[in-house]
């Protein structure tokens, strides 16, 4: 079973995501309002998968994926962002995201993403 961390300033979107990640047999094991707190749980509690927003309040998400890859360079994130940020996709991947999805999103898009990682 995979334990997954939830980085989103979005309360409905982090319970949607909850939702279906339980559902779909796999553990949340914490969600984070911002990248900040998103790299402190993930060091406290070492996720086997992060889902990251990239709009957020106090730290970014792009800025909170590097810290996270520094610490462990095998680190899985999968960016989950609104379809306006088309232009963050080069910019992600090339900082080492496992995969790119964008808002709106298909619930197979994301366990599909959570499985190949």
């Amino acid at each position: 079973m995979k334990r997954i961390l939830i980085v989103d300033d979005s309360r409905l979107s982090r319970k949607m995501l909850r939702n279906l990640f339980e559902g779909s047999g796999f553990e949340v094991i914490g969600e984070a309002v911002n990248g900040k707190e998103g790299y402190d749980q993930f060091v406290k509690y070492s996720p086997d998968v992060v889902t990251m927003d990239i709009t957020m309040p106090e730290m970014n998400g792009m800025d909170s994926m590097k810290l996270m890859l520094e610490h462990n360079p095998d680190a899985k994130v999968i960016i989950i962002s609104a379809a306006g940020q088309l232009d963050k996709v080069d910019e992600a991947s090339c900082a080492g995201a496992t995969a790119f999805i964008t808002k709106p999103y298909s619930n197979q898009d994301i366990i599909d993403a959570i499985n190949n990682c």
